[in-house]
C-alpha cells in the first residue's frame, strides 16, 4: 500500500496513529521542540492536527485531505505541520480541544487548530473538507487565508492569540470553590429523569452514548434513597443497550456509541474504557437484581477483552477501528461496520433450517434492517439487535426458553467462526496506564462478583505488566504509553487514579497486601505531582512540559470520568483502609474545588457524584479473619460481594504477616482474629463495630441493614 512512497518523521513513532500518516506527501513533524524550533526559525504559522488511530473521521481526512499531493505541497510551504495522538498526549489534546470549542462551539476529532510559532492558537476546528463545499470552507482556502493573514495583518493573529490564551488560563481552573450537600445528590436525579428516554433507555436523543458515569451515579442514588425509578433507569438502559445493534451479539464487546435513539445502528469502534466501565455496571445492575442477563452480558465483554484486546504479556490493548476491508486482497478499500454485518442470504446459508428462528429473534431482513445509515454503506445489510424477547420465540416456534437460548447459541457460535475468516478491523495496540487500570479494576471486580479465578488471574497479569513496563522504579512515577517495547510519555492524573483504582479493587479481590502497599505509594506521588495547594483538586498534567501552556482540571465525566472525580473516591477508600485522615480532607477539598460546578450542572460530574455520595454517608468497613483460601472464609466473602454495597472496605485479617502490615495502618484490626477456628467477620461502622460472628446469616443480616 506504502510501496514507492517516501516516509515523513512519524516513521520513527510507535502510536498506531502517527504511524498511519507516517507515509502521507505532508512534512509531518511530532510534538516536540524539532517542529517548535522550525516554525520561529521559519516563520510560520503551526498546523496542529490530533486524533486517535480508530477515528472514522480521521481517517477521511487522511484520505481526503493529507493524501493529496497538491494539499500536503501548500501545506509544506505554508505551515509546519505537526500529528499528535490524542490518547498518547491528552495534555495536548485537552488544551486545544479547549480552544476549539470556544472559538467554534463545538469539539470532535480530527482537530485542526492553527498555532502560533510559540503554540498559542488561533483558528480551530474539527473535519475541513479538501475544497469548499455545503457552506463550509474548504483546506486549501483555510490555508491560503491563514497564510494571507500571517503575511498582512499579524497583529490580528496575536491578538486573536492571547485572548484565546488567557480564556484557557480561565477555564484551566474549577470555577468557585463552595460545600456540597445532598441537594447536589436530589437535583443530578432530576435532571437525569427529565432527560430519560422511557421507552429505549438512556438519556436524550440521537447520537445515544452509553455513559456508565451516569450508572454510577443513579445505582448509588437508588442505594441512599431508595427511588425504584433511579433503579429502573438504569437498568432499563442495560437492558436496551445489550439488545441492541451497539451490543456485539457475536463476539461481545459494546461498539462506542448509536447513531439513533435506539441504539440499533452504532459506530462500530470498540474502545477498552467503553468495555471496563460498563462490565462494572453490568456486575453492580446483577448484584442488585441477580438477574443472570447481566452476568451473562459481563462474561461476554470480559471474553472479548481477553480473546481480543490482551497482549500475550498481560496488558490490554486500546481499541479496535469501525472499518475494515470487504476484500482481503484490498486491505485498504475499508468500510464503516463491515466485519459486523451481515446479509440475510449469509446467515440462511450458514444456519440452514435454523436462521428463521435466528433471523426472527435478531431482526434480520431480505432488504437490511438499519434504521439509519449516515455512510451508506448498510443497504442489503444487517446489524443484529434482539427484535423479540426470548419468551416470544418460544411461544411462536412451540419451545421452551431454554430450547431457544441453547439454539441461538449454537447458531451465534457459527456465524461467530464464519466472521472470523473476515479481515479484522485495525486493532489499536498501545498500553494505556489508565485504561488499564479501569479493565484492571473490571476483573478484580468481576472475580468478586462472578467468582471465575480467570478474572483474577487477568487483572493481576495486567498490573504486573503495567508495574514492570510502564512504572519508573528509580522516579517512583508512571509512564503514560507502552508500544512496541517502548514506555514513553509522563503519566497524567488519570494514569495515577485509574491505576489506583484498580489496586484498591485487586487488593479487595486478592487480598495481597503489596497491592494496597503500590496504591498508596502511588497516591503519595500524585499528591507530590498534581495536588494544587491553593485552590484544592489536582492539575491533569504534571507541569513540567514548557510546551502545555495551561494547566487544566478537567470538570466533565464522559466517556471516561475525570481525574479527580475518582482522586476523591479514592482518597476516602484509602482514609477509610488506612485511618488517614490528611486524605479524607483533601478528597474534601476536591469536592468543595469542583462545588460551583457541582450545584450548577451535577450530571456534567456523575463520578464526582459518587464521591459525594460516599463522603455524605458512613461507610462500612468490614474485615474478615481468617486463612485466605479456606473454605469458610470464602464463604463469608461470597456474603459480601453477593451484595451492592456502594460505600464500603474490605480487609482481610489472616493472621499473618499481611494483617502485621494493615495493623501499622489501622491499630484496631490487631485483636481482630477468628473464633473457635472459624473465619469470623467483624463490620464496623461510624467508630463501632457489632459483635463478631461466623454466622453467615448475621452476616446477611448486618450487610443489608
Amino acid at each position: 500500500m506504502n510501496e514507492g512512497k517516501k516516509p515523513n518523521r512519524l516513521i520513527h513513532e510507535k502510536s498506531p496513529y502517527l504511524l498511519q500518516h507516517a507515509f502521507n506527501p505532508v512534512d509531518w513533524y511530532p510534538w516536540g521542540p524539532e517542529a517548535f524550533q522550525k516554525a520561529r526559525m521559519e516563520d510560520k504559522p503551526i498546523f496542529l492536527s490530533v486524533g486517535y488511530s480508530t477515528c472514522y473521521w480521521c481517517h477521511v481526512m487522511e484520505r481526503e485531505v493529507f493524501e493529496d499531493p497538491e494539499i500536503a505541497k501548500l501545506m509544506n510551504e505554508k505551515l509546519v505541520s505537526i500529528k499528535v495522538d490524542r490518547e498518547e498526549r491528552p495534555d495536548v489534546d485537552r488544551v486545544y480541544m479547549t480552544a476549539v470549542q470556544a472559538m467554534t462551539g463545538s469539539g470532535g476529532w480530527p482537530m485542526s487548530v492553527f498555532l502560533t510559532p510559540d503554540l498559542k492558537p488561533f483558528y480551530g476546528a474539527t473535519y475541513i473538507p479538501p475544497r469548499a463545499q455545503y457552506g463550509r470552507p474548504g483546506f486549501v482556502d483555510v490555508v491560503n487565508r491563514i497564510s494571507e493573514i500571517w503575511k498582512t495583518d499579524r497583529s490580528k493573529v496575536f491578538e486573536s492569540s492571547q485572548q484565546i490564551t488567557e480564556y484557557l488560563k480561565q477555564a484551566g481552573g474549577t470555577g468557585a470553590s463552595a460545600t456540597v450537600t445532598d441537594s447536589v445528590l436530589h437535583l443530578a436525579y432530576n435532571r437525569y429523569a427529565q432527560g430519560y428516554d422511557a421507552v429505549h433507555g438512556g438519556f436524550g436523543g440521537a447520537p445515544k452514548f452509553p455513559r456508565p458515569v451516569s450508572l454510577n451515579f443513579l445505582l448509588r442514588y437508588y442505594s441512599r434513597t431508595g427511588r425504584e425509578q433511579a433503579l429502573q433507569m438504569s437498568l432499563h438502559t442495560l437492558r436496551e443497550m445489550a439488545n441492541g445493534g451497539m451490543y456485539d451479539h457475536i463476539g461481545g464487546g459494546f461498539h462506542r456509541y448509536s447513531v439513533d435513539g435506539e441504539w440499533r445502528v452504532p459506530h462500530f469502534e470498540k474502545m477498552l474504557y467503553d468495555q471496563a466501565q460498563l462490565v462494572t455496571s453490568y456486575l453492580e445492575a446483577y448484584q442488585i437484581t441477580k438477574d443472570e442477563r447481566f452476568a451473562e452480558i459481563a462474561r461476554d465483554v470480559l471474553a472479548y477483552v481477553l480473546r481480543n484486546l490482551t497482549d500475550k504479556q498481560g496488558g490490554f490493548y486500546s481499541a479496535e477501528d469501525a472499518e475494515s476491508a470487504l476484500d482481503p486482497s484490498k486491505p485498504e478499500e475499508k468500510e464503516e461496520g463491515t466485519f459486523y454485518i451481515w446479509s440475510k442470504s449469509e446467515i440462511d446459508h450458514l444456519l440452514g433450517k435454523d436462521a428463521e428462528l435466528f433471523n426472527y429473534y435478531y431482526g434480520v431482513q431480505d432488504a437490511g434492517n438499519a434504521l439509519n445509515d449516515p455512510m451508506n454503506v448498510f443497504s442489503g445489510k444487517n446489524i443484529l439487535y434482539v427484535a423479540h424477547p426470548i419468551e416470544d420465540v418460544a411461544v411462536k416456534f412451540l419451545k421452551t426458553p431454554a430450547e431457544i437460548k441453547n439454539l441461538l447459541k449454537q447458531s451465534t457460535q457459527k456465524l461467530f467462526f464464519e466472521r472470523e475468516k473476515r479481515p479484522r478491523p485495525h486493532l489499536d495496540d498501545k498500553i494505556i496506564t489508565a485504561w488499564n487500570g479501569l479493565m484492571i479494576s473490571a476483573f478484580a471486580k468481576a472475580y468478586q462478583v462472578l467468582d471465575d479465578p480467570a478474572y483474577l488471574q487477568a487483572a493481576q497479569r495486567a498490573n504486573t505488566f503495567i508495574i514492570s513496563k510502564l512504572y519508573d522504579t528509580k522516579s517512583k512515577k508512571l509512564l503514560r504509553r507502552y508500544r512496541d517495547g517502548e514506555a514513553r510519555f509522563d503519566g497524567n492524573l488519570q494514569d495515577y487514579t485509574f491505576l489506583v483504582m484498580g489496586l484498591l479493587d485487586l487488593y479487595e479481590a486478592s487480598f495481597e497486601i503489596q497491592w494496597l502497599e503500590h496504591a498508596i505509594a502511588l497516591t503519595k506521588k500524585q499528591i507530590e505531582i498534581f495536588w494544587d495547594p491553593i485552590d484544592g483538586g489536582f492539575f491533569d498534567t504534571p507541569g513540567n512540559d514548557p510546551s502545555i501552556l495551561v494547566r487544566m482540571k478537567e470538570d466533565y465525566d464522559g466517556a471516561e470520568p475525570t481525574g479527580n472525580s475518582i482522586a476523591a473516591v479514592n482518597l476516602l477508600r484509602l482514609s477509610q483502609m488506612t485511618d488517614n485522615n490528611d486524605w479524607r480532607r483533601m478528597a474534601e477539598k476536591t469536592i468543595t474545588a469542583f462545588g460551583s460546578r457541582l450545584k450548577q450542572i451535577p450530571d456534567a460530574l456523575s463520578q464526582m457524584l459518587v464521591a459525594v455520595d460516599w463522603h455524605l454517608s458512613t461507610p462500612k468497613e468490614i474485615i474478615v479473619a481468617g486463612k485466605k483460601d479456606s473454605p469458610d472464609t470464602k464463604a463469608l466473602l461470597r456474603e459480601v460481594h453477593s451484595r451492592f454495597i456502594p460505600n464500603k472496605v474490605l480487609l482481610l485479617a489472616d493472621g499473618g504477616d499481611a494483617q502485621k502490615k494493615l495493623t501499622s495502618y489501622l491499630s484496631f484490626i490487631e485483636g481482630m482474629i477468628m473464633l473457635d477456628e472459624k473465619a469470623t467477620a467483624y463490620i464496623c461502622e461510624n467508630y463501632a463495630c457489632q459483635l463478631p460472628t461466623s454466622d453467615r446469616s448475621v452476616v446477611a443480616k448486618l450487610l443489608s441493614k
